[in-house]
């Protein structure tokens, strides 16, 4: 894990994970490719730029993203998972499986 995110431990990450419908919404954006906020916050009807960006916030903190901002007119933010938010999302994907067996 980061350093960042060392002072947690999973099961404190998995449940501010779980807890909010947004953050889900967005670690599937990215998983699927969707890096940029622009595009994050189109991707989803009531997803607001400040709920976004909060949450993204606490996703780079828990060392699950990683955001890259380039020096560029205008700028120009990416955000990707980490290898502990690929390994992270190894738990959504078996919440889905579990959600889906019903």
């Amino acid at each position: 894990m980061s350093e960042s995110s060392q002072s947690m431990d999973v099961a404190t990450i998995l449940q501010n994970v779980l807890g909010c419908k947004w953050t889900l919404h967005i670690l599937a954006e990215v998983r699927s490719g969707v890096n940029r906020p622009g595009d994050l916050v189109r991707s989803a009807d009531g997803l607001t730029t400040k709920v976004l960006n909060e949450r993204l916030v606490k996703l780079v903190r828990f060392g699950i993203l990683q955001k890259t901002s380039f020096p560029e007119v205008p700028p120009r933010v990416e955000y990707e998972l980490t290898d502990f938010g690929k390994r992270f999302s190894r738990l959504l994907d078996e919440v889905d499986r579990l959600q889906a067996e019903g």
